[in-house]
């Protein structure tokens, strides 16, 4: 004997039609087909071109809490919620004029409805089949509401999140603006010239890094910041600050047409690295009254890389000077933050300076 429990007979109100037969199939074949929609793990209905329920499995009476007697011989519309039953009384009749496999209700939210009056989600698979009292269709319905539970726990984790990493940025943002203003009032309290220097330049760093937290604030995006718009504000606040030279220096940005954007981990490098390389062009390129121009420019490569240079007209960087070498704390600085971008350093010294860094656009992958 088998161990396997026998599938119960289908049970068919009396006035309801005869069970369909399947065309071409050996009444084993027709067997074996109704074991396998018996034992389905979905809720599986055949319906005739009236609508009638005519073969029902056991996952369909527990998924609608109906006895299989109640709904065999019964129009499927009891399964569909009141207000909806007139617009599957038409879907119905349309689908049996051209039937193909297909899902029911793309894009609409579908529902079932329990003996008890309850709703729930279902997706639906519709199927022809063909049998000696013509064309049925076999419906596979799946209760969704554990799914649309889970997606609806991941959306909510999702918001608490994003309201967490927004409240984050906002107060670091305001943090580093705190730290900014202390150090602005205490470049008014200091006698000496080059303290006060030394603590304008440690200001612009703060806000280089400020304005990272500031935008991402702004954006609602937390993943990526976007160049082209943080160098444009950067380079205002870098102006701002030199604005005593007057315009003897013109500051001018070039940025491509397709903005490139960086995870903020390497874009704090990035905006740290551009005001070091100007702050030095504004300090050293032009002394005394000399006039002359800064120009930026962001560039995407043929291998994918990002070019950022930062070129002046001014008297041109010391044979000495060189980042690696950390001949200054600027300089040292420009070193570090190459590094943190994994990327390289040229510098020309024809008709003034120019740095040209070259690092990837998408952060290198880490070894296992």
């Amino acid at each position: 004997m088998s161990d396997s429990p026998t599938p119960p007979p289908i049970a068919k109100a009396p006035a309801c039609p005869a069970a369909p037969v399947l065309v071409g199939v050996p009444q084993l074949g027709e067997d074996s087909f109704r074991r396998v929609i018996e034992w389905a793990p979905s809720a599986m209905l055949m319906i005739d071109p009236q609508g009638i329920m005519v073969l029902v499995n056991a996952q369909a009476e527990r998924m609608f809490d109906y006895e299989r007697s109640a709904l065999i011989g019964q129009s499927v519309e009891m399964l569909v919620p009141e207000r909806f039953r007139q617009h599957h009384r038409q879907f119905r009749a349309g689908y049996f004029t051209a039937p193909q496999p297909r899902p029911m209700g793309i894009g609409r939210d579908l529902a079932g409805c329990r003996a008890d009056g309850s709703e729930f989600p279902i997706e639906i698979g519709l199927n022809p089949i063909a049998t000696e009292a013509g064309t049925m269709v076999l419906a596979s319905i799946i209760d969704i509401t554990e799914r649309q539970r889970a997606q609806q726990r991941l959306e909510d984790a999702l918001r608490e999140k994003t309201v967490l990493l927004n409240e984050v940025h906002h107060r670091v943002k305001n943090n580093l603006q705190v730290i900014t203003s202390l150090l602005n009032l205490q470049a008014d309290y200091a006698a000496d010239p080059r303290l006060r220097a030394i603590l304008a330049e440690s200001c612009n760093r703060v806000k280089a890094m400020a304005l990272t937290h500031q935008l991402l604030y702004e954006r609602k995006d937390f993943s990526r910041l976007h160049l082209g718009d943080y160098l444009e504000r950067l380079v205002q606040s870098i102006r701002a600050s030199y604005r005593g030279s007057g315009n003897r220096i013109a500051l001018r940005l070039a940025l491509p047409g397709d903005d490139p954007a960086l995870d903020l981990e390497r874009a704090v490098p990035c905006g740290l690295l551009l005001n070091e390389l100007v702050t030095n062009a504004y300090k050293h390129a032009f002394p005394g009254e000399r006039h002359g121009e800064i120009l930026i420019e962001l560039s995407k490569e043929a291998d994918g890389r990002l070019c950022l240079s930062v070129a002046d007209d001014g008297v041109g960087l010391p044979p000495e000077a060189e980042p690696a070498a950390g001949s200054s704390l600027g300089l040292q600085l420009v070193g570090l933050f190459v590094e943190q971008l994994h990327g390289e350093t040229i510098i020309e010294r024809q008709s003034g300076t120019r740095f040209f860094i070259r690092f990837p656009h998408l952060p290198p992958k880490e070894s296992p």
